[in-house]
Formats: structure tokens, C-alpha cells, sequence
């Protein structure tokens, strides 16, 4: 095969893959509730977190986040080619974010696109999770350290990219999906009602 099909048959593996939920099938092996009918209704860590406590929250954002790892890997080893993993890794997020399997209901994608910038440019990624983690520290806002992360991480793409457009356009593509993820909460941070970190409410930031 040309690299083509084997690039566009590395993002449809990575749709599915992305669409595979992690936090449905840990909530399902611990004999948990259906998340989408409990708390922010998502099925982000965040709102595993919540309804099943820590331990399960941490399994699914890390199961999450080697989701984008994965993809990009895959594409990387299909193709031979690094720049690959770009496309595959945005596939996987949107499966994450709108999984066939599972009616197109998913989470925000945080922790997916985590993964993804991580193995893509592991340099500039690490600054904006250190970033992202900092603010969650200091505020207790997971929607304001997710939205950190991915606006950050956009803004970098200008001097890491080396002029590559397509390279800025895939980064700011990533944001604008997680901004369009985190509208209702966007206006609850406006607002001041947002929901903190380890407060007990049906309602969520997701990653």
C-alpha cells in the first residue's frame, strides 16, 4: 500500500481506538453506575472521580491518556513517518470526544489530547502539563488548567512548529475542540460557579 491508505487507515484505527471508553469499561469491570446517567452524565475521568472516588478517576484519565499515545504510535509505525501520529492522534480525540460505540456521547478529551501533545512534541507538552497542573493545584479548577493546557499549547505551536502551518492549524484544531468541550463550563468560571476539584456535586469539569 501507498502511504496514503496506510495514513488514512491509521486515523480510522485511531477513531476506534479513541472511541473505545475508558471510563464506561472501568466503571462496568467495578461493577459501577452508568456514567452516563449519574453526575455531570460524561464519561471523562473527572466525572468517574466523582462518582466512584480517586482510584478509579486516576485509571481512567491515565487509560485516557495512553489512548493518544497508542494512536500515534500506530500511525508512527505504519507509515515510518512522525508527522502521521499528528492526524492519527486528532482522530483518536475525536473518538474520545464522540465515540461510535457508544451513541457519539463521550468526555472533553483532556486527557486523550494529553497524550497526544505528549508524544507529538514531548518538549513543549511537558511545559503546558506542568502548567495545567500548577493552576489545578492552586485553584482546584480542572476545566481552567484543561483549557490552560490546550490554548497554551496552541499559542507554543507558533515557535515550535518552524513555520509548519499544518502543524499550527492541528494544534489550534486540538483547542478549539476542547474549548467547544468545556462551553458550559467556560461560562460557569465567568460566572463563578464552576464546580472545584474534590467537591461532591452532579456537576463536572471534565478531562
Amino acid at each position: 500500500m501507498t502511504r496514503i491508505p496506510v495514513l488514512i487507515l491509521s486515523c480510522i484505527l485511531s477513531y476506534l481506538l479513541g472511541s473505545v471508553s475508558s471510563g464506561i469499561l472501568v466503571s462496568k469491570l467495578a461493577k459501577g453506575p452508568d456514567l452516563r446517567t449519574v453526575g455531570s452524565k460524561n464519561t471523562g475521568a473527572s466525572n468517574v472521580q466523582r462518582t466512584m472516588g480517586w482510584k478509579y478517576g486516576l485509571i481512567t484519565f491515565f487509560a485516557d491518556a495512553l489512548k493518544g499515545v497508542l494512536s500515534c504510535l500506530i500511525a508512527e509505525l505504519l507509515t515510518g513517518d512522525h508527522m502521521a501520529a499528528l492526524p492519527a492522534g486528532l482522530c483518536c480525540v475525536i473518538g474520545h470526544n464522540w465515540p461510535v460505540f457508544f451513541g457519539f456521547k463521550g468526555g472533553k478529551g483532556v486527557a486523550t489530547t494529553g497524550g497526544v501533545i505528549l508524544y507529538c512534541f514531548p518538549i513543549p507538552a511537558l511545559f503546558c502539563i506542568a502548567g495545567t497542573i500548577a493552576l489545578i493545584a492552586a485553584f482546584r479548577y480542572i476545566s481552567l488548567g484543561s483549557l490552560f493546557m490546550v490554548v497554551s499549547f496552541a499559542i507554543a505551536s507558533f515557535f515550535f512548529s518552524n513555520g509548519n502551518l499544518w502543524i499550527i492549524l492541528w494544534a489550534f484544531t486540538l483547542m478549539v475542540m476542547c474549548v467547544i468541550r468545556h462551553h458550559a463550563n467556560i461560562g460557569r468560571l465567568l460566572k463563578g460557579t464552576e464546580n472545584k476539584l474534590g467537591n461532591r456535586s452532579g456537576r463536572s469539569e471534565e478531562p
